[in-house]
């Protein structure tokens, strides 16, 4: 009697890298909260920041879309990386800044004089800005647009252009990390976050790189 032919199982869906970028340097970086503000491009140490990581992602031999945020600052970051790579940049706005509300252009020497600083640092979970958007919904908002660009490129590589906040929120829901501990990771100009997204979940690679290879990014 012959036997039956097991069916061979499919093979899986290798995982899809996202690669975060925060956009280059500024000239109000450190000393304002822009937020979504019109009209804030990159200082002149950002445009280098920006060529500068361009190179190290042009290196990779695989990239298969670049997202970014719709704000001017992400769009001057993502410019060199499409042109290197000679591909266009897609704009998402779940990738934009958090709404600021009435904080929004505001001196942060200031802002850490409010009784509501420690809110942000301590508890995020617990702030919504004056007129503006939740941590909570900030982070909900990262993770499903990152979810949206992964499912319209299962198995590759996608560059995602976005802001500080925003890229802190994902890494910290890859990493199973509560929101009221996110403002414990850096994110640095024009650095690079690296997560694996596969049927098995998110595996975090680097975070907060800003030098160096990226090519040995992969699952271990």
């Amino acid at each position: 009697m012959a036997r039956t032919a097991t069916p061979s199982k499919p093979a899986p869906t290798p995982p899809t890298l996202v690669l975060l970028v925060r956009h280059g340097q500024t000239p109000t970086t450190g000393k304002l909260l822009p937020g979504r503000a019109p009209g804030l491009h990159l200082a002149e140490a950002g445009t280098e920041q920006a060529k500068r990581v361009a190179e190290r992602i042009a290196a990779l031999t695989k990239v298969d879309a670049i997202y970014a945020s719709p704000l001017e600052r992400t769009r001057e970051t993502a410019a060199p990386i499409g042109e290197m790579l000679g591909m266009k940049v897609k704009i998402d706005r779940g990738l934009i800044e958090c709404d600021f509300g009435e904080w929004t252009g505001a001196e942060l020497k200031k802002l850490m004089k409010l009784p509501e600083w420690r809110t942000v640092q301590q508890a995020p979970s617990q702030f919504t800005f004056p007129g503006g958007e939740s941590f909570t919904a900030m982070q909900t908002r990262i993770v499903d647009a990152l979810g949206r660009i992964r499912a319209a490129h299962p198995g590759g590589v996608v560059v995602c252009v976005s802001h500080a906040d925003p890229i802190k929120a994902a890494v910290a829901h890859a990493m199973g990390t509560h929101i009221d501990l996110f403002q414990r990771i850096v994110i640095s100009t024009c650095s690079v976050s690296a997560i694996a997204y596969h049927a098995g979940g998110p595996v975090v690679l680097t975070v907060n790189s800003t030098g160096g290879s990226l090519a040995e990014l992969r699952p271990s």
